[in-house]
């Protein structure tokens, strides 16, 4: 059953890897990449928090070496991922998945880019710069992730990993 969980985790990780060089919305020396924030819901809702942060952490490694990403991705999107989980596992609702990834993402996230740039990335915006573009990004791929839900391919994938 792991190597199923796993197989379906790298399938994401490189949609999400893959995604990065044609969706992805700039804004300063950030990145937002709304595909990754559907990928957290969805994982969470399918496999869990242990998934979608190991996944979110991937993804964000592999942007990095590749130079399609920054060291922003890597608290928006493993934070969003564990909310998401989180919230998720305490509900058993998608809403409850897509709440912890716009908090995780949008509003933790985003608080913790600041540092992040200011002293790893020599940046000057102020603390709360981040906080609108990855809400932004955060919600829009959430809602994706939310439609991907309700479709006939969400079920059949609960099904074959034994959700």
């Amino acid at each position: 059953m792991p190597l199923r969980q796993l197989t379906f985790s790298a399938l994401f990780v490189a949609i999400a890897v893959f995604s990065a060089h044609i969706v992805y919305i700039p804004v300063g020396i950030a990145k937002c990449f709304p595909i990754q924030h559907a990928i957290n819901v969805l994982l969470a809702v399918l496999l869990g928090t242990r998934y979608a942060v190991s996944a979110a952490f991937t993804t964000s490694l592999l942007r990095n070496l590749l130079g399609t990403g920054s060291l922003l991705a890597f608290p928006g999107s493993m934070i969003g991922a564990a909310c998401a989980g989180f919230l998720y596992q305490k509900t058993g609702r998608i809403w409850g998945a897509i709440l912890g990834e716009i908090i995780g993402t949008g509003l933790i996230g985003g608080l913790l880019a600041f540092p992040i740039a200011k002293f790893l990335l020599g940046s000057q915006v102020g603390a709360f710069f981040f906080i609108i573009p990855f809400l932004i990004s955060t919600t829009g791929g959430s809602l994706l992730a939310y439609l991907l839900c309700q479709t006939p391919l969400a079920s059949f994938c609960r099904e074959r990993l034994g959700q």
